[in-house]
């Protein structure tokens, strides 16, 4: 399960957190605008935008979970089980298995309205990678830095939803997690008020009593409602550092910690890294479960004309400053 968010400051800024019980050895991957992305139904696409990202790099290809374009263009794929519904090819539009989405999209769109247009010819397919590595259950944030969309392969088709809050997590569907705000509209930054009964003297005894009833599980849904709130009625100053650190408070308020979701014996969902980038300058941040300081790529600090992938490996040992 996971969840992801926009966040605009000075700069605009994308990122989510993976929430898995293993990793399948994720790097942040640049793709420069050279490299071929082979397609299984389609031409090849060998010269795109360049895309900077979190990916499985598996023969030779990088499955990313994230990414942004050299335009601000971004992309993540988040969890949808039982809802995710991927069509048989058609000869009328471009067949595109899901793991082929990212690219397919960040390639060549630079906005949210060319995504709209590329989306009216794309028809999600039902296409695996490897025999080993099934076609994830999947819906997908797109955000531009200005507007963001929810993309969602149904049973009954393919939706397309305005996304204004700019959060997103994993069932149940996102209309349904927008309807479900609507039981949360009391909450408050402020004060709480007396409604319960006027002629009771009933007094806050604490502060941040306005936000009572906000959900504190891990469950998606009450994920959504808390990441929203918290992005949402979030203050921060425009400075990189400023704007970097809120964007990890957002996301540290819905982490999953090892041993609160338990799978299996031994087996428990924790949130695998958390990303944050900077899509103005094209600068990917990360940290891990068990690092907590934030590392930096820059994708412009790389060859982006050239043919091959570049790859950084996580830095995953916590490092510790011992101020004496």
């Amino acid at each position: 399960m996971c969840t992801a968010i926009t966040y605009k400051t000075k700069n605009h800024y994308f990122g989510r957190n993976l929430d898995l019980e293993f990793s399948y050895f994720e790097t942040v991957t640049i793709t420069p605008r050279n490299f071929p992305f082979i397609f299984k139904k389609e031409m090849a696409m060998t010269h795109h935008y360049a895309l900077i990202g979190m990916a499985y790099v598996c023969h030779n290809y990088p499955l990313y979970y994230d990414a942004t374009n050299e335009k601000g263009l971004s992309m993540a794929g988040l969890n949808f089980p039982e809802n995710a519904f991927y069509q048989e090819p058609v000869e009328d539009k471009s067949n595109i298995a899901p793991y082929e989405f990212i690219p397919w999209i960040l390639g060549q769109c630079s906005t949210i309205e060319e995504v709209k247009e590329l989306l009216k010819r794309t028809n999600l397919v039902n296409l695996n990678f490897t025999e080993e590595l099934k076609a994830t259950p999947l819906h997908w944030i797109v955000a531009d830095k200005e507007k963001s969309i929810v993309i969602e392969p149904l049973a009954t088709g393919t939706k397309i939803y305005d996304n204004p809050v700019g959060v997103l997590t994993n069932n149940p569907t996102f209309d349904v997690q927008m309807f479900n705000l609507n039981n949360y509209m009391y909450l408050s930054t402020g004060p709480m008020q007396n409604h319960f009964c006027k002629s009771l003297r009933l007094n806050e005894y604490s502060r941040g009593m306005g936000a009572i009833g906000l959900p504190g599980d891990l469950s998606s849904i009450s994920r959504f409602v808390k990441a929203t709130f918290v992005k949402m009625n979030s203050i921060s100053g425009d400075s990189e550092a400023e704007s970097i650190s809120q964007f990890y408070h957002i996301l540290k308020s819905v982490e999953q910690q090892r041993g609160c979701v338990h799978l299996k014996e031994k087996e428990y969902e924790l949130t695998i890294y958390s990303s944050c980038c900077n899509v103005d300058k094209g600068i990917y941040y990360y940290t891990t479960y068990e690092n907590n300081q934030i590392t930096g790529v820059d994708m412009y600090k790389e060859d982006l004309e050239g043919i091959d992938l570049i790859c950084y490996d996580l830095l995953k040992e916590q490092n510790i400053k011992m101020q004496n």
